[in-house]
């Protein structure tokens, strides 16, 4: 009979912790998805759409670069015009031709041509490097302000929920107050402090719902958004 206690206590205990896990398992994947939701509407904002555009155009300039070799050749070319009518003469007055090449070539190639090249690659690269990793640090950046104000927001608003409580508590007890007064229980000046307790109720709750509204915000202004929006896929 005790063994028999034993394993029946031993598998409700297991079976309880299955059930708090399937519990607990989905709010988890609500907030995962949620929060990765949030870094995907906030990569869209402008400050990463403009390191992405220079990391873009510096790919460009890499390419820009690398065909550099193609504009440094210069070629020139003419016709001599005095080989083909010539010279007249001084004493007969006829043309006498020159017999000098008739067309004339020149090409000029730097000698820099692979280190000005070779060089001005290496240096889109090393742009485009540097671009890559202020855009990678853009993101980690985006990522942690983003889910640091997500934070703060639910922070805030569980705060607000709380303090709701509190001061409905309050208010029971004033409007509790104000009846035991009316039967000659109590006396005023716990009417009245019952009253400053609740207006106290009052100002922290218009203090943490400020908060909440300045968190909102803060968010929003990130992911471009509301709030609401967001949530209401996940709820």
């Amino acid at each position: 009979m005790r063994y028999f206690f034993l394993a029946f206590l031993f598998f409700t205990q297991v079976s309880l912790a299955q059930k708090q896990q399937r519990d607990f398992r989905p709010d988890t994947v609500r907030i995962r998805d949620i929060r990765e939701r949030l870094i995907q509407l906030a990569m869209q904002g402008p400050d990463y759409e403009i390191m992405d555009h220079n990391a873009q155009a510096a790919t460009y300039n890499i390419r820009i670069a690398k065909s550099a070799y193609l504009g440094l050749f210069s070629a020139q070319g003419n016709i001599n015009e005095f080989t083909i009518t010539g010279t007249p003469s001084s004493t007969t007055g006829v043309a006498i031709p020159y017999y000098y090449p008739k067309y004339n070539f020149s090409l000029n190639i730097p000698f820099d041509i692979f280190t000005r090249t070779t060089n001005n690659v290496k240096i889109a690269k090393q742009n485009y490097y540097a671009l890559t990793a202020a855009k990678n640090q853009k993101f980690r950046d985006i990522k942690a302000d983003v889910l640091t104000k997500y934070e703060n927001y639910l922070l805030a608003k569980q705060l607000v929920e709380l303090q709701g409580k509190v001061t409905q508590s309050e208010y029971a007890t004033l409007k509790r107050a104000e009846g035991d007064f009316g039967e000659n229980l109590i006396k005023l000046d716990d009417v009245e402090r019952a009253q400053r307790l609740y207006t106290n109720e009052q100002v922290k709750s218009l203090t943490l719902q400020k908060d909440l509204n300045l968190s909102k915000i803060e968010l929003e202004k990130v992911i471009g958004v509301k709030i609401e929006e967001v949530e209401k896929g996940y709820k």
